[in-house]
């Protein structure tokens, strides 16, 4: 797997919070037979061992109801993280192995489901909004009017990255995202991260990494976990430290 730090220039970031370090992770999918459980406690190590100013974690986090004790295992061992869930969490899912567990309070990681809190880094106010993907699912999410014009610095976390297209511009300064697992099954074209056919997903707009678009600037987890099989191929599995940066 990739342990990986990427740099994220953003319009808006006050100078206080230049440099500041999230650690993102998604798509555990615990529950299911895979090697993907492996790659979920060796990114909670590295991020232990990192000591992030945050930490978001976007949604699928199990995919069979038995996973649920690795997950709080996990959650517990983490600065209380800020968590939205995925299709998977809630059965809406297309792979017949996936079951819901559930989930509801998540403590001491903090489950946001349509709901915002603010918190402050470095003396600044940072203002964290989670999408539940049931009202997504159903088009009734307004993440937008959630939004607190008073905060230094406004985080979107939601598990589908197809949100960046529905935000009004300027409503946040940073979108964390999973869900494409990169393709999870990808068939290299040439060089280049980008330069590959995705079986799962082969005209997808949002694959993973960084993408800017007039409702803020997205970063795309390729995540941990699997779905359907348990492999990934040309996909590698990632755990990622953003690191905030001015924009020149």
């Amino acid at each position: 797997m990739r342990l990986r730090t990427l740099d994220v220039p953003l319009s808006r970031l006050p100078e206080e919070l230049a440099g500041l370090r999230i650690a993102h992770l998604s798509d555990f999918h615990l529950g299911l037979p895979s090697r993907g459980a492996v790659a979920v406690e060796r990114a909670v190590d590295w991020v232990v061992e990192r000591k992030p100013d945050l930490v978001a974690i976007t949604g699928d986090l199990v995919s069979r109801p038995r996973g649920e004790s690795s997950l709080r295992e996990q959650l517990a061992r983490l600065d209380r993280p800020f968590v939205v869930l995925g299709n998977h969490d809630v059965e809406h899912s297309r792979d017949p192995f996936s079951r819901a567990a559930g989930l509801a309070d998540l403590s001491p990681a903090r489950l946001l489901a349509d709901e915002s809190e603010m918190v402050e880094l470095r003396g600044r106010r940072v203002q964290i909004v989670g999408v539940d993907p049931r009202a997504y699912r159903q088009r009734r999410s307004r993440p937008w009017e959630l939004v607190d014009e008073s905060a230094d610095l406004r985080i979107l976390l939601c598990h589908f990255p197809y949100v960046l297209s529905f935000l009004p511009p300027g409503a946040f300064d940073l979108v964390l995202s999973g869900h494409m697992h990169d393709g999870q099954i990808a068939l290299p074209l040439g060089r280049g991260r980008d330069r590959r056919f995705r079986f799962a997903h082969p005209s997808v707009r949002f694959a993973t990494g960084l993408y800017e678009r007039p409702g803020g600037t997205m970063h795309v987890s390729p995540g941990l976990g699997t779905t359907f099989v348990p492999f990934r191929f040309f996909a590698r599995p990632e755990a990622t430290e953003l690191v905030l940066k001015r924009h020149s």
